[in-house]
């Protein structure tokens, strides 16, 4: 079937900042909690190799907790450390590198979002830079300069391990909420040491992290940062109020060594400031001159708060905007989510103009690896 114009787009090769794709499609990172003691089984191989064999350019994992005893919120997430999770994640590189596509685990920690309640047969506290909650309430002790310097060397083996075992590249989770963005975040960063003040120096964590990558996997090895303004607990919340200072706060993440920003928002077509169409990842493009990922509801019509607040799913929508934004370069590479999520073929779909036979999004499809 003839390609159509409309999506051609998303199908030219990709080369920038050390990452070369056959295509722009990026399949986002998803929790999907079905690695028992946290190691990745055949399933696991399966569900990514699936979205491989129909065309999705790169595979970014769901999160994959680094070396920590606090690292993991739930249970069932994936580990990236350990023999045999090391061992399950190489065992799902080369199902996807079978199937001819490329692949980057997202490397994790949830900081103070681990919930003491969900493992009640551990005596480990959840942390943070200041040990406070989302919503500032204190749940353990400030981290010391000790415990930061070890959780550094935990992101950086992590990406070491990820390169020794035929990973393509890495992205650090550094948005939602979770350790690096509660550093970013004033609300749950009160330090007053060279880890907190400014916006600025809140970056202090994540340039150490970014840096501590970049030495343990080499000067071209890509690697991926993604970043949000949005929290779990105020969806409108924003480091960044405005052109200006999103460009400080990018700026030392970007010269620590970030090949590509994964610029995480809740719908593309939305613009971050006032003034411009762009959305957030176009204007991390314009700012920092590195190549960038939107992401955000691609291909439904409703975005995924929908599915805790009302219970709904989505369902299919066309992409046309996201087409033209990308054909001007407002970015270079879109994550689909929930859309692949549901259909492991949405790429090829999507590719061959079959756009009729699209599945939407149901909650049903939370309860297996499809």
């Amino acid at each position: 079937m003839t390609l159509s114009k409309t999506a051609a787009a998303l199908f030219n090769p990709f080369e920038g900042g050390r990452l070369k794709l056959e295509n722009r499609i990026v399949m986002a990172p998803m929790t999907r909690a079905f690695s028992p003691t946290g190691v990745p089984g055949p399933n696991v191989a399966g569900y990514y190799r699936r979205r491989a064999e129909n065309g999705v350019g790169l595979i970014i994992t769901e999160g994959t907790v680094i070396n920590h005893p606090a690292a993991a919120a739930d249970h069932g997430v994936p580990h990236f450390y350990g023999e045999k999770a090391l061992e399950g994640w190489a065992a799902v590189v080369r199902e996807v590198h079978k199937a001819g596509g490329k692949i980057a685990p997202q490397i994790w920690h949830t900081g103070t979002a681990r919930e003491r309640e969900k493992f009640p047969d551990s005596n480990v506290d959840p942390i943070g830079p200041s040990g406070l909650s989302l919503t500032g309430e204190p749940v353990s002790e400030p981290l010391t300069l000790e415990e930061i310097g070890s959780l550094v060397q935990a992101y950086a083996q992590a990406a070491a391990d990820a390169k020794s075992i035929g990973f393509d590249a890495v992205e650090i989770h550094g948005a939602h909420g979770y350790l690096i963005d509660q550093f970013f975040w004033d609300v749950t960063n009160k330090r007053t040491d060279e880890y907190g003040g400014d916006l600025v120096g809140r970056t202090r964590f994540a340039v150490e992290v970014i840096e501590a990558v970049r030495a343990a996997v080499g000067p071209d090895f890509p690697i991926i940062f993604r970043f949000s303004q949005w929290k779990p607990v105020n969806y409108s919340a924003k480091l960044a109020a405005n052109p200006e200072e999103l460009e400080r706060f990018l700026a030392p993440l970007s010269a620590a060594g970030v090949d590509v920003f994964h610029a995480s928002t809740r719908r593309f077509w939305e613009p971050e400031f006032e003034g411009s169409d762009l959305n957030v990842a176009g204007w991390t493009r314009k700012l920092t001159g590195k190549s960038a990922i939107t992401v955000g509801s691609v291909g439904l019509d409703s975005d995924f708060t929908s599915l805790f607040e009302e219970g709904k799913g989505g369902q299919t929508a066309g992409i046309d905007n996201l087409i033209e934004r990308l054909e001007r370069g407002e970015f270079d590479l879109v994550a689909v989510g929930r859309a692949l999520l549901t259909d492991p073929a949405w790429a090829a779909k999507i590719r061959d103009d079959r756009t009729e036979e699209l599945q939407p999004f149901t909650r049903e499809a939370l309860a297996t690896l499809s």
